[in-house]
């Protein structure tokens, strides 16, 4: 199942839940995208990577802190579902829907 798309995700952060939407475009292996914050503000990704139902990539955030994210995802249908974690801070789990 291709990643490509555009999802809508929720995050269970250390400060409580995050909402964001994930453009993503997978081209021969290779992963570009778009993370776009609840507030609005967005960042590419980088050093992404999509195999099968499999992908990753970080995105360095501004908002609320200065801190790059490392996403890992499995994608099963229209659902994605993964870890994020960020240095210093810890990981938690993330999940979204295709649409």
């Amino acid at each position: 199942m291709s990643v490509d798309g555009t999802w809508k995700l929720s995050m269970q952060t250390p400060i409580g839940q995050r909402k964001s939407t994930l453009a993503l475009v997978s081209t021969g292996g290779a992963l570009t995208g778009k993370l776009t914050g609840e507030e609005g503000n967005s960042t590419d990704i980088f050093d992404g990577k999509a195999s099968g139902d499999k992908a990753s990539f970080k995105a360095a955030i501004k908002s609320p802190m200065p801190l790059t994210l490392e996403f890992t995802a499995s994608v099963t249908g229209d659902t994605i579902s993964g870890n994020v974690s960020a240095s210093g801070v810890g990981s938690w789990p993330f999940s979204g829907t295709r649409g």
